[in-house]
């Protein structure tokens, strides 16, 4: 069985963002972190990741490219990009997608499988990729994966055909891949931004509070360098007893141990989280214990009236 886990991805970083005013798009913060580093973070496990335009900062380490003509567009930025790739399977992903997931990425390298890998109940019929669909219907091939074989055959065509690769549009590409539909019914991993309205509504839905918290920490996480697992229900829940069952302050510098403790030991932080919960139990359950100890001697030395 081919493993089509084994792959490369290209994010197409160029255009002009003539609807954001000419401003660099990939490098504009939502949630605290370039629209570029977002991407990159949902495909970690490419074997090489080819960023193509211009040369930018990464929080991690890229392959750059530059699409010939400069400016050229999809197509010649995806043929600058499948150079430096070798993989069987090519993730291929616009840098304008703030919650795109390494989860989605997973299901469009899954659905790439071909007919000789589908096992007992799947669908025998051969694909050249997978790429996400939103709820409305619409394809999205900037966010597919495909395999490189049938990609750089479509490309060679169509060069032949046109000349050249500038200006064709992705269409052109697409007529004759077979590529299953990976449907985003809540149309949230395919958002994209184009405009600066579409910029405002990504900043805000990070700050809605059902994100705002998990989002923070995958901040703080990437700002840091650290890819420590934070379980964020056992953490709060410690923050909880520590400040209830000691002091207000001993919440905060108490998470700050538990994950100090799991990065340097290499341990896991709930069951650290577990062991200083019940530490705070205990100290609230003597402190309890004190009081009503002292409260039953004050009574007793209490003159009779």
């Amino acid at each position: 069985m081919n493993d089509l886990t084994d792959h490369d991805a290209i994010v197409l970083a160029g255009g002009a963002a003539r609807r954001l005013g000419g401003a660099d798009k990939p490098a504009l913060s939502v949630g605290g972190r370039p629209l570029l580093d977002r991407v990159l973070a949902a495909c970690p496990d490419a074997a090489t990741t080819v960023v193509v335009g211009p040369a930018r900062p990464t929080a991690r380490a890229v392959v750059h490219a530059l699409e010939d003509p400069p400016g050229g567009g999809p197509l010649a930025a995806l043929d600058a990009g499948l150079r430096h790739t070798t993989a069987p399977t090519v993730l291929v992903l616009s840098a304008d997608l703030p919650f795109l997931t390494a989860a989605t990425v997973r299901s469009l390298l899954a659905a790439t499988r071909t007919a000789d890998d589908a096992g007992p109940g799947e669908s025998s019929a051969p694909r050249d990729g997978a790429m996400l669909q939103d709820a409305s219907g619409r394809d999205q091939p900037l966010v597919a994966a495909y395999r490189a074989e049938p990609l750089r055959r479509e490309l060679t065509r169509l060069r032949a055909a046109h000349g050249s690769l500038a200006g064709l549009p992705l269409r052109a590409l697409l007529a004759e891949l077979v590529l299953e539909r990976v449907p985003d019914a809540p149309s949230t991993a395919s958002f994209d931004c184009d405009t600066w309205e579409d910029i405002s509504a990504a900043r805000a839905r990070i700050r809605e509070h059902g994100n705002v918290l998990d989002e923070w920490i995958t901040a703080v996480k990437a700002e840091l360098g650290i890819e420590l697992d934070v379980d964020t229900a056992a953490l709060l829940d410690l923050a909880r007893d520590a400040a209830h069952g000691v002091t207000r302050p001993a919440a905060p510098l108490t998470t700050f141990l538990i994950g100090y403790a799991a990065g340097r030991q290499d341990r896991d932080v709930k069951e650290l989280a577990d062991r200083a919960a019940a530490l705070a139990h205990r100290w609230a359950s003597e402190a309890e214990g004190a009081s009503e100890a002292g409260g039953a001697q004050g009574a007793e030395a209490k003159p009779a009236e």
